[in-house]
């Protein structure tokens, strides 16, 4: 059993970071500061969208990619931008009209590979590291995506969706061009999965191939009838090269019935894809995310341990190469890994994992040894502007964790609720973060004029005594002498959460910004609190959690009086979007509820959705060999309760939940006379992306809600 020490023993860690704006020195007056203005979804849009930090492997300086979002054209684009880790210099790399990501550095530091879409699809293209000399690498018909070098920089990787029976790019191309000339569309299905997510799989599967590092034929690695990376539950990269770049590994699922299973698994082949053997069948549930050491004697990945289950606690194993042995390095550790990284010297394995509302970083040596939490909690980092001090306090680490090869430095993404991802970085040592620094400031302009609150954190116990995190963020320019109306939010998964970070689609800022108190729940079946309290949904949909909510509602308005009680709203999707109709036949307290993509009817959602461990885990069986559980949690059975006034919204291409849900319950709702609209996308999935589609929504949200709790 290891044992998890600590690093900080507070939540609260204060550190210095004295950074500079590159481009001008800013100077300050003796003057008031102006108001600050509540955020318009307009401002949310206007928004460079910061991701994908990549370090230099000399460590001087980091890519990544600004998303920007044109409302006037429906449209998005991403470039790429380099920034300095000595004085916060940022240059501008890509500035095509479509889109450039994925920016990848050489082994040598001299050449930069990525994905661009400006010229015949996405493709491989490389350029140097000032941005000069871009060409195109890859001209595959299929497109390509997600590149990475091989360790020696002789070789590049991607994958491609390609027919299994063909043989060459030729085959493919003139399969797709027979099929977009034919005038029927009809499909001929024999088998599951026939769609995933939002898209029909019209007989393609994903395979990696492998390509010479200056330009040539791609080879298809990974040949056959199943997807690699698998069609779910894959890791943040499921495909890596050998330090000597003599070896792959990769995730691949080979059941039968992929749908029905969560049986990912690690594959070993030689560079040009033969020899491929699966080493680690011994697991029957999902491994995925393998990553060599630098020293090249293990393999790291992530595993489950129940089959069927995609919320399953995720565990560090450690594959020895040469005696071809297993270690689990996470037992006694109650987190789900995420994040994956070995130090430079191969002797620590640094990962991250959902730890409470928050992401943590953690420690483990691979010889054996306690679990380290490295860094948890609300960080105030302050950053010099000229002569003036800058505190920001950043909550989630949210993702990109990388560490230089120093061995000393990490850089990643931090953000809050009121704070959107920018890149940082910190000097680790000895499992103590000495220092923070902010490097880029993408949106500091824009967010200077916004009246953007803190979140604050609260705990309460529920009915059971169970204690329950969650957050109450105020509106713009709030009074503690005024009552305000609240809408109670509710996350999606069922196994999600609510954390400290700045959400485009679900942005708490933004549904605050009428002047709504905002107040995120994570009940039971909420990830970061122990597998324990994450596993408390499963089989009970409409049970715990729901009194987990309840409870939270009764705890907030007693304990914030500027609430008023009788001006409250509830909304949620997925999962919260099935709350909210569980809501609707169970209690009339809530004066009007927003519920999008959320599940109606089990029974005819089981049929529709496109991945069936779900709900046969959930519900313990299929409708039929188990029709009591499916009737107990549907909301649809409480139909003839339903009295609150309801808006609903769902995308015509969500094939996880689908369509038909919704319309179900806007039609059991018209029937009876509740007061009810139905937002309705026939071009979204599962959720919506879309910049007009998006500005809609949010539109329809505040509007919804201004009706019924500002009277």
């Amino acid at each position: 059993m290891r044992t998890i020490r600590f690093a900080l023993g507070a939540l609260f860690l204060t550190v210095m970071a004295a950074s500079t704006f590159a481009q001008t020195e800013t100077t300050y007056e003796e003057a008031p500061e102006a108001p600050r203005r509540a955020m318009t979804f307009e401002d949310l849009y206007a928004m460079g969208r910061v991701s994908d930090p990549q370090p230099s492997p000399d460590g001087q300086q980091v890519l990544y990619v600004v998303t920007q979002y044109s409302l006037e054209n429906n449209t998005s684009n991403s470039d790429i931008y380099a920034v300095s880790l000595k004085d916060n210099a940022v240059r501008r790399l890509t500035d095509a009209p479509r889109g450039d990501n994925t920016p990848r550095w050489s082994p040598d530091g001299k050449s930069i590979a990525f994905i661009s879409s400006r010229e015949g699809g996405p493709q491989i293209w490389t350029m140097k590291p000032d941005g000069g000399n871009q060409r195109k690498l890859t001209s595959i018909s299929t497109g390509a995506g997600g590149v990475a070098w091989s360790p020696d920089g002789a070789h590049l990787l991607f994958v491609s969706s390609v027919y299994p029976d063909c043989a060459d790019d030729d085959c493919n191309k003139r399969r797709d061009d027979a099929k977009e000339k034919d005038p029927c569309k009809a499909m001929v299905i024999d088998r599951l999965p026939y769609r995933v997510w939002n898209e029909w799989k019209d007989g393609k599967v994903s395979h990696v191939f492998v390509m010479p590092a200056n330009g040539g034929t791609p080879k298809d690695v990974t040949p056959g009838e199943f997807d690699t990376p698998p069609i779910d539950l894959g890791g943040h990269q499921d495909y890596a090269v050998s330090p000597d770049g003599a070896e792959i590994a990769y995730v691949k699922n080979t059941e039968k019935l992929v749908v029905a299973s969560t049986n990912n698994d690690i594959w070993i082949a030689k560079l040009d894809g033969s020899g491929a053997r699966c080493i680690s069948a011994a697991n029957k549930a999902c491994d995925n995310q393998p990553v060599y050491s630098p020293d090249g004697k293990y393999i790291a990945w992530r595993a489950m341990t129940r089959p069927g289950y995609e919320a399953d606690k995720y565990d560090l194993i450690v594959y020895d190469r040469r005696t071809q042995k297993t270690m689990k390095m996470t037992d006694g550790m109650d987190r789900s890994v995420d994040e994956v990284l070995w130090s430079p010297d191969s002797r620590r394995i640094l990962f991250t994992a959902q730890d409470g509302p928050y992401i943590s970083l953690f420690e483990v040596p691979v010889a054996g040894g306690d679990i380290l939490r490295v860094l948890k909690g609300i960080i105030t980092m302050k950053y010099k502007e000229g002569d003036k001090i800058i505190p920001i306090e950043l909550g989630t680490l949210r993702s990109s964790f990388r560490l230089l090869s120093d061995g000393h430095t990490l850089v990643y993404l931090g953000q809050r609720m009121n704070y959107p991802a920018e890149v940082m970085s910190s000097y680790y040592e000895d499992g103590q973060v000495k220092d923070m620094r902010q490097h880029t400031f993408t949106n500091k302009k824009l967010l200077d004029t916004l009246d953007l609150r803190e979140p604050e954190s609260f705990t309460f116990k529920s009915a059971d005594g169970t204690p329950i995190q969650a957050w109450i963020l105020l509106p713009p320019g709030f009074d503690k002498t005024k009552k305000y109306p609240a809408i109670f939010l509710v996350h999606g998964g069922p196994q999600g959460v609510w954390g400290d970070e700045f959400h485009y689609r679900w942005n708490m800022e933004l549904f605050a910004a009428p002047g709504f108190v905002v107040v995120a729940i994570n009940p039971r079946g909420s990830t970061g609190f122990g597998q324990a309290f994450t596993d408390g949904v499963n089989g009970d949909w409409g049970g715990k959690p729901y009194k987990d909510i309840m409870a939270g509602v009764d705890h907030a308005l007693k304990t914030y009086p500027f609430i008023d009680k009788e001006r409250i709203g509830a909304a949620g999707a997925s999962y919260g979007g099935y709350m909210m109709n569980w809501i609707l036949g169970n209690t009339n307290r809530f004066k009007a509820i927003f519920t999008h993509s959320g599940v109606y009817d089990l029974r005819s959602k089981y049929g529709g959705t496109e991945e069936l461990w779900f709900p046969e885990w959930e519900f313990q069986g299929t409708p039929w060999s188990n029709p009591a559980m499916y009737e107990k949690w549907s909301p649809s059975r409480l139909a003839k309760n339903f009295k609150t006034p309801t808006l609903v919204s769902h995308g015509q291409l969500d094939f996880r939940v689908v369509v038909e849900q919704s319309m179900q319950l806007f039609t059991a709702l018209q029937r009876q006379g509740v007061e009810s609209k139905f937002l309705y996308f026939p071009d979204e999935g599962h959720t919506i992306l879309k910049p007009r589609n998006s500005q809609l929504w949010y539109r329809e949200f505040h509007a919804w809600f201004k009706k019924h709790l500002m009277k």
